[in-house]
């Protein structure tokens, strides 16, 4: 006989937040990787007329899922966690503890590469971009924009790098036996070389010619 698991309101809620999670999670990271991939090359072969076109009809739609994304990414996360942690009676330590289960060692190590990257798109990405959309569109050019629009790129590209062992230590936390520093480091390291390859050898190159 199957087994019948009953699903209560808890049991549902965390699944809620755990569907939300993804499709969000989906939406944020997959215009990271528009800006980093696709974007960021293109950008660069556009004169100063094509941009004043392109850039505030593009970025403003393109930032505002890739905010609100990470946003409700980030909500549902922490809403996720804490729940289980409340519901199992378990907080930092203890059985079923964030520094003490192999769920909660991964589940700690992403949702904190997933703060970091949160606070990257709401405190500095959103904030240089809203400057940098407005001065294009006036066909203006101050002398801070270049500053802005380097930070602004650079904080993006850390994302990109975070987002890969991120993704990694978020399907560790259900399907990875154990928690090691021998995994944690591969996981990084490969995750940035993935990173690294995608947005300086194959972004730059891609469909360029059809």
């Amino acid at each position: 006989m199957p087994e019948t698991v009953s699903l209560d309101g808890f049991t549902i809620g965390l699944f809620a937040l755990r569907w939300l999670h993804f499709i969000f999670g989906i939406i944020w990271i997959g215009h990271l990787y528009f800006f980093n991939f696709v974007n960021g090359p293109f950008q660069k072969t556009l004169d100063a007329g094509t941009k004043k076109i392109v850039v505030p009809q593009l970025m403003p739609r393109a930032l505002w899922w890739f905010r609100w994304g990470a946003m409700i990414t980030f909500v549902t996360g922490w809403l996720y966690i804490l729940t289980k942690l409340h519901l199992n009676q378990a907080w930092l330590t203890g059985p079923g503890g964030l520094f003490t289960s192999t769920w909660g060692q991964w589940i700690t190590l992403g949702s904190v590469f997933g703060s970091v990257m949160w606070f990257n798109v709401w405190f500095v990405i959103w904030p240089a971009q809203k400057k940098i959309i407005g001065w294009v569109k006036a066909g203006q050019s101050p002398p801070e924009m270049a500053a802005l629009v380097a930070n602004a790129g650079k904080r993006s590209r850390v994302n990109t790098y975070l987002s890969v062992p991120l993704l990694f230590f978020m399907a560790a936390a259900s399907h990875y036996p154990s928690f090691d520093v021998i995994s944690v480091v591969v996981a990084l390291a490969v995750g940035f070389g993935i990173a690294y390859h995608f947005i300086n050898k194959v972004g730059p190159k891609v469909g360029a010619n059809f």
